[in-house]
């Protein structure tokens, strides 16, 4: 590959492989309704990776389009039914904190009770191979080896939205209760790249039940009805996060990427993301922030992590590494938002997203913690052209579309409305300050907003671990001086 590359095998990524299809999704309405049309092709093999299931989740809301049961477990069952050679493999995280109280919890889980009852062909497992206080985050799903779906979102409850994010949804409720707006972006790849993020599952799969999974010769096209190509015969690359776990080596390659995509940028540096933690990640960005004709930095994350415990640990360590990016951006270049509804309702933004210039994509489950780093289990995909090269035009505008239409669904802008304002000269930050406005918009972060979100879970390594602890009775004992301050 040539030397100005970031996708490079065995650093930046683990293998790169051709995809005759690539498309990206944006958010839960339409990812749900795709990943159901590839499961109806299903022939031979099902496998779903992911933090969480639950075989109550609606796939489709509102007016239905494809056949079958419109749960995930009924339709699951009902493939099993419907073809004699499906097998179905679902692995979720155990998110257990401490050995002991692992059986536990494994008996209370949903997963837990479902294997008891599973049949021949439902082999449901939760995945304990990880470091105590690690869990597996990676977000796959695998059909026939021919297709596959890698993104950040999960097949579980409170995770349908549609890109409109509604103030009040009618159909964003679960359970007869309701849920905020919520953004997830995911692709999906067929071909080569499939067949590797097959293997990727399979690993799992075998890691965390003994059971080897034979690859499949791909027969037939798993490719979902109704979505469209975004490109095709691209170069992808699979980029891992797997902690040190004997006999597994650590496996960085995420963080090696995002730091070499970085360095890369010339123009915009874009994110999207849950969390803003990791001091890595955001040194790097201030470093390209302090040169005087370096990149624009943009910056879309929520407004607040969902749990207490988030807001104690990763909001805290955000209110930090923020400062650290304002003491940096000596040149404004920098914009950190969260996105709002019509109605000033924040939007949760759960996606995993970072565009460098028009030439490089990625997309994935890793978040940017230290955790995502080193800790816990991640895989995210990316795409790229060369930066000065005729060839790879494809990739550049797709790239640009797509930073572009996330940027537009946050400002509730048209995407001919923001090329106007670049063409009249504006930067990608200036075209979003311009277009800021009132109702369906982005608010910027600053010092006032976030001053009250110091707490002392900020940056620790016992909440927040950038890989497995030498220590965890140390890492224990620093995070009680840290409280008793």
């Amino acid at each position: 590959m040539p030397d100005d590359r970031v996708l490079v095998p065995g650093h930046t990524c683990w293998r790169v492989e051709r995809a005759e299809r690539f498309a990206h999704i944006v958010d839960g309405a339409d990812y749900f309704r795709h990943v159901k049309a590839a499961l109806l092709r299903a022939r031979r093999r099902i496998i779903l990776i992911g933090w969480d299931f639950d075989s109550r989740t609606t796939l489709e809301r509102g007016d239905r389009t494809l056949a079958g049961p419109n749960q995930l477990g009924a339709l699951l069952y009902w493939l099993l039914w419907k073809r004699a050679a499906l097998d179905v493999h679902v692995l979720k995280s155990n998110l257990r904190l401490l050995p002991a109280f692992g059986d536990l919890w494994y008996g209370l889980t949903p997963v837990g009770l479902v294997n008891r009852l599973s049949s021949s062909r439902m082999h449901l497992a939760v995945d304990g191979a990880h470091p105590t206080g690690a869990v597996h985050h990676q977000k796959i799903v695998v059909v026939d080896d021919a297709v596959a779906f890698c993104g950040g979102i999960d097949m579980t409850l409170d995770r349908w939205d549609t890109t409109a994010h509604a103030d009040a949804g009618r159909d964003r409720r679960t359970l007869g209760r309701g849920y905020g707006p919520r953004h997830e972006v995911a692709v999906a790849v067929d071909g080569a790249a499939a067949r590797a993020l097959a293997e990727i599952a399979r690993d799992r799969w075998r890691t965390a039940t003994g059971q080897a999974l034979a690859p499949l010769e791909v027969a037939h096209s798993t490719w979902p009805r109704g979505l469209d190509p975004d490109l095709r015969a691209v170069e992808v690359g699979m980029a891992r996060t797997m902690p040190r776990l004997e006999p597994q080596r650590e496996i960085r390659e995420i963080e090696a990427l995002n730091l070499a995509a970085i360095a890369a940028a010339r123009q915009v540096i874009y994110l999207e993301n849950q969390y803003l933690a990791s001091r890595t990640v955001v040194d790097a960005l201030a470093a390209r922030l302090a040169e005087p004709h370096g990149p624009e930095v943009v910056i879309v994350i929520p407004r607040r992590s969902e749990s207490r415990l988030e807001q104690a640990s990763m909001d805290s360590a955000r209110q930090r590494l923020l400062h650290r990016l304002w003491e940096a951006d000596a040149h404004s270049r920098l914009g950190v938002y969260w996105p709002v509804t019509d109605g000033g309702t924040p939007i949760y933004v759960h996606s995993k997203v970072l565009v460098i210039d028009d030439v490089l994509l990625r997309v994935g489950s890793s978040n940017l913690n230290n955790r995502s780093m080193g800790f816990d289990s991640e895989c995210d995909v990316a795409i790229e052209a060369a930066h000065d090269s005729s060839a790879g035009e494809d990739v550049r505008t797709v790239v640009r579309s797509v930073r572009r239409g996330l940027v537009c669904e946050h400002l509730g802008v048209t995407v001919d409305e923001f090329e106007q304002r670049v063409r009249e000269g504006a930067s990608f930050l200036r075209a979003i300050e311009d277009l800021r406005g009132e109702g369906r918009t982005l608010r910027p972060f600053t010092e006032d907003i976030v001053a009250g979100e110091a707490s002392p879970l900020a940056e620790n390594e016992l909440m927040d671990p950038d890989r497995v602890p030498r220590s965890l009775t140390s890492a224990l004992r620093r995070l009680i001086t840290g409280l008793t301050r």
